[in-house]
């Protein structure tokens, strides 16, 4: 990378935090936005409602108007769904870039929730690939609710040996571990080190990179060492009794979903050619938030023989959960659930996952 496209780089992101100064004046101008009155005749559900950005608080089941699906989607009863780090950056606002597309003052798009599971209740004319009664599960906008659309896209069958909930805890999470995974070009007999391997995508992806033949080094917390063991890790280190960045191992991958060392740190347990693939992680700043270590990435990468890698995952990789479900389906990966909470305790769901200890995925269960 050149000097001047440096300067680019850092221009752009000074623009972008100066537009979203813009949305903390807006947001503190602007009050939640007005419920909408439903007709007398319309059928009624209910779903997680935000009408303002703030704490789990602004989180409230309402009744809404029951979905119908256009002629090329689904209808479908949500039996469970998940939440994840997405959907408290969605309830908070934060980083304040992200309002430059979700709105500016107060969210343009009042529903949350992401993963879900259920049973197709009505199709579309223009659906092919289901049917009704079929059980899936897979992303749609709004899943915290007792029913939502969807097109086929992002859609599969639900494994016969999970449940619902199990089911519910897969889509962001494990594609995000999936699609990570392949960034990081992971091949059999490779040394990969998974950082947050107790966590919601961490669980997916020790999992799924000893299916396709890795060597797995996880790193958690004391409590979960034993975990992350039965779920196929080699080694387990426990970060509170050893710093891995100070270790003589070296890795071909290394796989960050915490984001508590530099970047530089890791220069010395990675191999000279290896890959780091920054999954997300930590960050005190409020404007771009994850996007600071994805610059940072971006940066140091030219002048390194290591290899940086940032990306966002695409829920709507259809081929992607069919092969997360044919693992779950042969026995090769079993999602971790921590804690399952109702429809009406969503808000306390976020107040956990928000301290961010969460083993494995909480769920939510509408059944």
């Amino acid at each position: 990378m050149t000097r001047t496209s440096r300067i680019v780089s850092a221009i752009l992101v000074l623009v972008l935090v100066a537009l979203t100064a813009l949305a903390i004046a807006l947001s503190h101008n602007s009050g939640p936005a007005p419920a909408q009155a439903l007709p007398g005749d319309a059928v009624r559900m209910k779903a997680i409602v935000y009408r303002q950005y703030g704490s789990p608080d602004v989180l409230k089941v309402e009744e809404v108007a029951k979905p119908t699906p256009a002629h090329n989607e689904l209808l479908i009863k949500v039996h469970a769904a998940s939440v994840n780090p997405l959907e408290w950056h969605f309830m908070r606002g934060t980083p304040y870039v992200m309002r430059l597309q979700v709105g500016m003052g107060r969210p343009k798009f009042t529903r949350l929730g992401v993963d879900f599971s259920g049973t197709v209740e009505a199709i579309g004319k223009d659906v092919k690939l289901f049917k009704v009664g079929d059980a899936i599960f897979g992303a749609a906008d709004g899943a915290l609710a007792e029913y939502v659309t969807s097109t086929e896209v992002g859609l599969s069958l639900k494994p016969t040996n999970m449940t619902f909930q199990q089911s519910a805890s897969v889509p962001i999470a494990g594609i995000t571990a999936l699609q990570g995974l392949r960034a990081g070009q992971v091949r059999p007999g490779q040394k990969i080190l998974i950082n947050g391997a107790s966590g919601g995508v961490g669980t997916f992806a020790v999992q799924i990179a000893k299916s396709l033949g890795a060597d797995v080094t996880g790193v958690c917390s004391t409590g979960n060492v034993e975990m992350v063991r039965s779920i196929g890790a080699d080694r387990v280190i426990d970060y509170t009794k050893e710093d891995y960045t100070k270790g003589t191992q070296r890795y071909d991958l290394i796989f960050d979903t915490v984001g508590n060392h530099s970047l530089s740190e890791h220069l010395h347990v990675l191999n000279p050619h290896g890959i780091f693939v920054i999954v997300g992680g930590q960050s005190g700043d409020p404007w771009i938030g994850p996007l600071a270590r994805f610059f940072n990435g971006y940066l140091i990468s030219p002048f390194v023989s290591q290899k940086f890698v940032s990306f966002l995952a695409d829920a709507n990789k259809t081929d992607d959960l069919n092969t997360l479900r044919d693992l779950m389906q042969a026995g090769k990966l079993t999602p971790v659930i921590d804690r399952q909470y109702s429809l009406s305790e969503v808000p306390t769901a976020m107040r956990y996952l928000e301290k961010g200890h969460a083993r494995g995925k909480v769920v939510i269960s509408l059944e």
